[in-house]
C-alpha cells in the first residue's frame, strides 16, 4: 500500500491511473454506532483532547476511479446527508501515512484563512493511487457513494467545503484513464 499513496516528491506523480469501476467489490458490515450521541458532550472530550495534546492531525484518501470515461471520487455518506472523505484522526505520534492505512483498513476492510496560530486540528488529503481490483466493505450505517467530479466541484452546499474542493486540488494532475 505503500506505493498507492502519492508523495509530493514523487517525480511521477503528476499523472495519475485510475481503474474501472467494474473490477472491484462492494459490499457491507456491521454499523459503526457514533462515540457520542450527544453533541455537548463530544464537544467538551474535544475541548479536554485539545487542552491536553493540542492540535489534532486528520488525514483523508482522495480516491478515484473511472467511470463512463469521466473520472469520479469515491466518497462516505452518512446520516443522508453528510459526505466525508474516507479517513480520520490520527493517533498521538502516528506517522501520516500509517494512520491513513489504518483508518482505510477500518473503514473500507472487513476488518478492520491561515493566518489564526491557534488551530485546533489539521487535515491534510492523501491521493491514494486506486488498484485495478479491490474489496470495499463499508458499515450498514454508511453508503459509499461514486460521484462525478464535475458535479462535485464548486458544490459546498451539498457535499461540504473539503468534498467540493477535492477538484481544485486535482486540477494539477493529468489522468490517465485505464480500461481494463
Amino acid at each position: 500500500m505503500d506505493d498507492q499513496i502519492v508523495d509530493e516528491d514523487d517525480t511521477n506523480s503528476c499523472v495519475v491511473n485510475i481503474y474501472p469501476l467494474r473490477g472491484n467489490y462492494f459490499g457491507s458490515k456491521d454499523a459503526i454506532l457514533p462515540k457520542h450521541h450527544i453533541y455537548f458532550d463530544q464537544l467538551q472530550k474535544l475541548k479536554s483532547i485539545y487542552s491536553t495534546n493540542g492540535m489534532r492531525v486528520c488525514v483523508e484518501a482522495v480516491m478515484l476511479v473511472e467511470l463512463f470515461k469521466q473520472p469520479h471520487l469515491l466518497v462516505l455518506q452518512m446520516r443522508n446527508s453528510f459526505f466525508k472523505l474516507p479517513g480520520g484522526r490520527l493517533r498521538l505520534g502516528e506517522s501520516e501515512i500509517e494512520g491513513l492505512k489504518r483508518k482505510l483498513s477500518n473503514k473500507l476492510s472487513v476488518n478492520g484563512n491561515g493566518v489564526d496560530d491557534n488551530w485546533e486540528e489539521c487535515l491534510k488529503l492523501f491521493l491514494v493511487r486506486f488498484p485495478m481490483n479491490k474489496s470495499f466493505v463499508v458499515p450498514k450505517n454508511q453508503k459509499l457513494l461514486v460521484l462525478p467530479l464535475f458535479q462535485v466541484h464548486d458544490n459546498f452546499k451539498t457535499y461540504g467545503q473539503i468534498v467540493s474542493e477535492v477538484p481544485s486540488f486535482l486540477s494539477r494532475f493529468s489522468f490517465n484513464m485505464n480500461n481494463v
